[in-house]
């Protein structure tokens, strides 16, 4: 019974890492990590996490709660946005003890900055790479903890429902092995990977939410992706972010004319929201005939700019840019997504034993639109509500159990291309402005591809990654037309 775990964690960012930490001590968890276990879009996070924290400026947990319906065109769950807001600054507190390190002020106390739709300074950042830090700082104790054993290089093939439990066919070392547990956690992250340009890591193709709809949970709004309006301008299909908070310090929107357009669309100018932010760089490209945008932030001098964006400063130099010095182009890119796995404000499906939490999951806390730096928020609350549920549900009598997944034989690979084509689709069908015409075109060429995915292929990582694009693509096409 070595391969029975209490819990099952799929996904190593910080969603599926606190809700491990959380959990009690007596139960024993298993965390795969699809990759190596620091590949996860948690640290590509810049900006990073808003909280009403020992308040400063006035702020307050209504004004939080505000903020978040507004970017959200409220929209959002006002039972999750309660539990997000509410919470926020207890998760603070706890991952500041686990030695996250904040930056400071000049009096030593915890620095906060200012990003789009937020009407207070709120957000709690380590320099521009906040993701990384507090990943470091929540992996390093997932390490130090007995009961929880962190798998690098795991990727999740099949699950199922078995026993009242669940069992994984994970691909480790080449080799498949099955895992039982008793419950079960997606945390898998977004769906970047189905567009051809993303601020997305490789991982995120979906596995997690393209499992749970085959189990048949409930999947919701899965159509409401958000488009960063400033990732830097390349063609590179990973795309490197140029932090909202960027933004939030005082940089401009220029158009090819070099001028600031973001007054033609909404008043709030440059600290809009990011879908507002997207669609008024969409239609001043078209009323410029022009995709060239940039940010302008140079009047803050070198010294402010190498001190307070290290990880873009750099980046931008290798790219010949100096930000004190040059315009950064920008243009809008695929970044994150709202819908998922449908859960409640305890983070649980409608499968019982399951639960999703952090960008794979639904919780409706960010509406139509999440505001900037409520991910990894969402990911610290709800992760610790799911191991909590858990926790008043451990000690249920369930017994261990054993299952094993068959292989195809004499099975072929899959064949090429078709994640391209599905990138291609979805780029085409549905960037910032849905096109209708496409997205029908698209979605009877990603359904084909659906069904060709049923046939049994070689279980790898090109037949995992594959299916599950081919499965998010089709749930959102689904939705749109």
């Amino acid at each position: 019974m070595n391969n029975f775990y209490d819990v099952i964690v799929v996904g190593a960012g910080v969603a599926g890492l606190y809700t491990a930490l959380d959990l009690p001590e007596k139960c024993r968890v298993l965390v795969l990590a699809k990759r190596e276990a620091e590949l996860c879009n948690s640290k590509l996070a810049q900006g990073g996490v808003a909280a009403v924290y020992k308040p400063v400026d006035d702020d307050t947990i209504t004004l939080h709660t505000n903020d978040t319906f507004v970017a959200g065109g409220f929209k959002n769950n006002p039972d999750s946005v309660r539990v997000l807001v509410t919470e926020a600054a207890a998760e603070i507190e706890h991952i500041l003890d686990l030695g996250v390190d904040f930056d400071k002020d000049e009096n030593g106390e915890l620095d906060r900055t200012l990003e789009g739709g937020h009407s207070r300074r709120r957000i709690f950042h380590h320099k521009d790479s906040t993701g990384a830090e507090v990943t470091r700082a929540i992996r390093e104790a997932v390490l130090a903890a007995d009961n929880i054993t962190l798998m690098d290089n795991a990727l999740m093939c099949r699950m199922k429902q078995v026993n009242g439990g669940f069992a994984f066919d994970v691909l480790h070392d080449g080799e498949h092995t099955t895992y039982t547990s008793r419950f079960a956690v997606l945390a898998t992250g977004g769906i970047g990977r189905v567009y051809g340009y993303t601020t997305n890591s490789a991982i995120a193709t979906g596995d997690g939410i393209a499992a749970a709809y085959d189990m048949g949970a409930t999947i919701t709004n899965l159509s409401l992706v958000q488009f960063h309006p400033t990732a830097y301008h390349d063609s590179s299909r990973e795309c490197f972010l140029i932090s909202e908070s960027v933004r939030g310090e005082g940089a401009y929107l220029l158009n090819c004319n070099k001028e600031r357009f973001m007054d033609r669309y909404d008043d709030r100018e440059e600290l809009a929201p990011r879908d507002v932010v997207s669609h008024s760089i969409m239609l001043e490209s078209k009323r410029t005939q022009s995709e060239e945008f940039y940010l302008d932030i140079r009047y803050k001098g070198e010294e402010y700019l190498h001190e307070r964006f290290p990880m873009i400063f750099e980046f931008l130099l290798t790219q010949g840019i100096n930000m004190a010095e040059d315009l950064i182009p920008i243009f809008p890119c695929q970044h994150y997504l709202m819908g998922g796995i449908n859960v409640d404000t305890n983070s649980r499906t409608d499968i019982p034993g399951l639960y999703a939490v952090g960008e794979c999951s639904h919780t409706g806390v960010h509406g139509n639109n999440r505001l900037a730096s409520n991910s990894l928020l969402e990911a610290l609350v709800f992760g610790h509500k799911a191991a909590d549920d858990i926790a008043s549900k451990a000690d249920d009598g369930f017994e261990a159990f054993t299952y094993e997944f068959t292989q195809p034989e004499n099975a072929e690979h899959i064949p090429t291309g078709l994640r391209t084509e599905i990138r291609h689709i979805m780029q085409q069908a549905y960037f910032v402005i849905p096109d209708k015409q496409k997205a029908v075109e698209g979605f009877e060429r990603v359904s084909e591809i659906k069904k060709l995915l049923d046939k049994e292929y070689i279980i790898d990582r090109d037949y995992v990654e594959a299916r599950s694009l081919a499965t998010v693509a089709y749930i959102i096409l689904k939705e749109i037309i």
